[in-house]
C-alpha cells in the first residue's frame, strides 16, 4: 500500500513538473499562444498598411518572446515596418539584432539585403549619425575643397545634402562622413563587400576574372573616372559606345590595368567572365563611386 502511495505521489510530482515545463514553454511562445497571436496581428496589420498597429504588436513580440519560433521573423518584419515609416535608424537596429542573435536563421540573406538598402539610404540622407560630422560652409568653400578636407567625395556630399549642382552658401550646414570605407572582393562568391569602420554597409554582386585572372591582395583606389573611354588594343572606344565594356564608372587600383567598373552586359554580373577587372551593374558602381574616395583600400581574396 505504501509503495502504491509513493508511486502515486511520484507520478503526481512528475505531472506537475511536466505541466510546469509546458507552461514555461507556452509563455516563451514555443507552442504559439500569445507569441503567435501577436505575429498574426502584425501580419494582418501590415497587409492593411496599418503600420503603427503592426509596430506595436511586433515590438511586444520581440521584447516578450525573444526565444519564440517567430522571433527572427518578427525582427525582420519590425525592421520592414520601421522602413515603411521612414524610421531608418530603428530599422537598421532590428536588422543588426537579427543578424547578431540568429546567425543560423534562414532569413540571414534577406536581412543582409535589407540592411544594405537601409545603410545606403541612411548614408545618403540628412540623418547625422556617430560616423558623420556637420560642416558649416565658410566663405571660399567649394564642394571639392570640403571633400578633400574630409577625405570624402563630391558625389557623397551632394547626395547626403540634396545638392543638385555645385552651389553652396556660407553658413549652410552639410553632413559629411568621417568613417573609413573599405572594400573586400570575394572571387569565389563574386561578391563585393563595403564596410565603414569595419561595420557592414552593403554587399554587391560582381563579375570577376575568368580563369582566376583577377589579382588577389590588398590595393588602393588610385583613379576615378566618370563615363570612361576604353582603350582597346590601341583603339579608343568612346564612353557612349555599346562596345565600351567599362560602363559608366571606372575606379582603377594600384595594379596597372585593373579596377572596378560598370558594364554593358549586366546579365553577366555574378559570373567569372572578365579579363581580370571587377565588374558591377552600372547603378551599383555609380553608388559605390560616390561613396568611396581615392585611397580607399580594396582587398581581393580567392
Amino acid at each position: 500500500m505504501r509503495q502504491k502511495v509513493l508511486i502515486g505521489v511520484g507520478a503526481g510530482l512528475g505531472v506537475v513538473v511536466v505541466i510546469g515545463l509546458l507552461v514555461v514553454a507556452s509563455q516563451h511562445g514555443v507552442f504559439g499562444g500569445k507569441a503567435k497571436q501577436l505575429y498574426s496581428q502584425a501580419a494582418h496589420a501590415i497587409g492593411r498598411e496599418e503600420y503603427p498597429a503592426a509596430q506595436a504588436a511586433l515590438e511586444e513580440l520581440v521584447a516578450t518572446f525573444p526565444d519564440s519560433p517567430w522571433a527572427d521573423d518578427g525582427l525582420l518584419k519590425l525592421g520592414e515596418v520601421y522602413e515603411a515609416q521612414q524610421q531608418l535608424v530603428e530599422a537598421r537596429s532590428m536588422y543588426r539584432m537579427l543578424l547578431e542573435q540568429f546567425p543560423d536563421s534562414p532569413l540571414i540573406a534577406q536581412t543582409h539585403e535589407r540592411l544594405g538598402r537601409v545603410n545606403i539610404a541612411l548614408l545618403f540622407s540628412s540623418v547625422v549619425t556617430d560616423l558623420d560630422v556637420v560642416h558649416e560652409v565658410q566663405p571660399g568653400d567649394t564642394l571639392g575643397r570640403i571633400a578633400a578636407r574630409y577625405g570624402t567625395t563630391i558625389g557623397f556630399i551632394r547626395r547626403a545634402n540634396s545638392i543638385k549642382g555645385d552651389i553652396i552658401r556660407p553658413k549652410q550646414k552639410l553632413k559629411i562622413p568621417k568613417g573609413t570605407f573599405s572594400i573586400v572582393v570575394d572571387k569565389s562568391q563574386n561578391q563585393l563587400l563595403l564596410t565603414e569602420n569595419d561595420q557592414f554597409i552593403k554587399s554587391y554582386r560582381v563579375a570577376t576574372g575568368k580563369d582566376n585572372s583577377t589579382p588577389t591582395g590588398t590595393f588602393k583606389i588610385t583613379t576615378k573616372i566618370t563615363n570612361p573611354a576604353w582603350y582597346k588594343l590601341g583603339a579608343v572606344v568612346p564612353p557612349d559606345s555599346p562596345e565600351n565594356i567599362l560602363g559608366t564608372r571606372w575606379m582603377g587600383i594600384d595594379k596597372p590595368s585593373y579596377g572596378i567598373h560598370g558594364t554593358t552586359e549586366p546579365e553577366a554580373v555574378g559570373q567569372q567572365v572578365t579579363a581580370g577587372c571587377v565588374r558591377m551593374i552600372n547603378t551599383d558602381v555609380e553608388e559605390l563611386f560616390d561613396i568611396v574616395p581615392e585611397g580607399t583600400e580594396v582587398t581581393i581574396v580567392d
